[in-house]
């Protein structure tokens, strides 16, 4: 593993990272940034291209048993120079720049579910999306990703006025879901009028005024349209969708948080579509 020598703030690398860590929604489609060992593990198991790795000084043998692509630069610099670079109160020794997968909405409408975990009930091969408008938490946003994955969505949507999937703190909260999850940036026209094309029915999320979740079949082509944390979803988004449905709550809550709500629906999804799929299988002879 040919390590190089990198001494200066101004070096071309080293200004690419403060960028792309601090800014991450101005080049989020070409580049991004990660730091700490866990992120760079998580981004070794999806299909991203890792450009460069910078390791301080000292601390080269965290990278000995971590398998690179002959590509991937790797980079050694003084460890206050990458802490005066990263964005973390704690810096950590590792980060990188890297070159997000290009996904396409084929990747989101051809769906094969995830075969990790053996003891999982196939799921049905139908598409299960979750579109995101307005969505400007990234701790909440990395959390959807993350659950998105555990349930087995097929793949995000994030419409205008959601925060980048590249914000350091999204990247965390999402587990290392954000490398493997297909992420699609759509105009609001382009998404429902593709999703409306490949016939799946588009579902929008409402605190009231719609129809309880339990009476929903979501075991067919589907998008659950997820709205911002404070106003929910505009108007003009709900009413390009197909229905609505809401999560009934019998305590003294007037809405529950855009990530919990992502999750309950993600998780009934997934839960009926397991149902139905075992029953397809014992239908089969």
């Amino acid at each position: 593993m040919a390590i190089r020598i990198v001494q200066s703030k101004q070096n071309t690398r080293v200004k690419e990272l403060r960028a792309a860590l601090l800014h991450p929604e101005r080049n989020g489609s070409s580049q991004f940034g990660l730091e700490g060992m866990n992120l760079l593990a998580e981004a070794l198991r999806g299909p991203v291209e890792l450009q460069t790795v910078f390791v301080a000084q000292g601390h080269e043998s965290l990278l000995q048993n971590l398998h690179f692509q002959d590509s991937t630069e790797i980079v050694a610099l003084p460890f206050d120079l990458l802490a005066s670079v990263v964005t973390t109160e704690t810096p950590q020794p590792v980060a990188a720049l890297a070159k997000p997968f290009d996904w396409t909405w084929r990747d989101l409408l051809e769906y094969n579910p995830h075969s990790g975990n053996a003891t999982l009930v196939p799921l049905i091969l139908v598409p299960l999306i979750i579109v995101l408008s307005g969505i400007q938490d990234p701790g909440n946003l990395g959390t959807i990703l993350r659950s998105a994955e555990a349930f087995g969505a097929s793949g995000v949507v994030s419409l205008p006025g959601t925060v980048s999937p590249w914000n350091p703190k999204a990247m965390r909260a999402s587990a290392g879901s954000v490398f493997r999850l297909p992420l699609v940036s759509s105009s609001e026209a382009e998404c429902f009028e593709t999703l409306a094309n490949a016939k799946v029915q588009t579902l929008a999320a409402m605190a009231h005024d719609a129809q309880p979740l339990g009476e929903v079949r979501l075991a067919r082509p589907l998008a659950l349209v997820i709205g911002s944390e404070g106003s929910g979803l505009a108007p003009e988004i709900s009413a390009q969708c197909d229905a609505r449905i809401t999560i009934p709550c019998p305590g003294p809550v007037e809405s529950l948080n855009a990530a919990v709500a992502a999750s309950v629906l993600l998780y009934e999804a997934s839960r009926q579509r397991a149902l139905a799929s075992a029953s397809k299988k014992q239908r089969q002879p």
